[in-house]
């Protein structure tokens, strides 16, 4: 069986609660690189047109709001965010499912803080619903990285697939020279300088 590319004909990337107290409690990588990823996923996704839909979890407790660079970025998104009340696995929440059901697609990117429990749960849930899934490891994160990694040998077992944001980001556009290639190479240009 071919291959088919994931782009934003066929996919709609999934930004689970990158919330800025959530990231308080990751520990798996540094905070730097998964603001720097997750922003350079929204901004790629932006500039390819690809379907997103945003969520966060109890944003008047501790976890607070999503990430204001996704408010610049995706505004309309932002607005549309579905605010869940601590619902763990997404999928469980009729609002978000039919927000992923409105997208029209059965390509799922997904990301989110924390890799262990807010994007494991509704992962496994899209796959056992037959959609595709790939999670963005390096936009993600978990309190440790044992259980980081864990999480991400659960979502490959159950037959998800595990990618970086460059991957990602590579693969949205198919070609640098043409299409939406020019309008991302910048944002990947600027990822690949933040590095250390």
């Amino acid at each position: 069986m071919a291959y088919e590319r994931w782009n934003a004909d066929n996919a709609a990337l999934l930004l689970i609660d990158h919330q800025v107290g959530t990231i308080g409690w990751m520990h798996s990588t540094t905070k730097s690189e998964l603001k720097r990823n997750t922003l350079a996923l929204a901004r790629s996704a932006k500039a390819v047109g690809m379907r997103t839909v945003l969520t966060s979890s109890m944003e008047d407790q501790f976890q607070g709001p999503l990430f204001p660079g996704l408010a610049e970025i995706l505004p309309q998104e932002f607005s549309a965010r579905v605010k869940r009340s601590g619902i763990v696995d997404a999928f469980d929440d009729s609002n978000f499912k039919e927000a992923v059901e409105a997208t029209g697609k059965r390509k799922l990117i997904i990301a989110g803080l924390l890799t262990e429990v807010c994007v494991v749960y509704p992962t496994l849930s899209a796959l056992s619903e037959g959609y595709e899934v790939q999670v963005v490891a390096d936009a993600s994160g978990s309190a440790t990285p044992t259980s980081d990694s864990l999480a991400l040998d659960r979502i490959r077992q159950a037959g998800g697939a595990v990618v970086s944001t460059v991957q990602i980001m590579s693969e949205m556009v198919e070609n640098w020279a043409e299409g939406a290639g020019p309008k991302v190479m910048p944002i990947l240009g600027e990822l690949y300088s933040a590095i250390e």
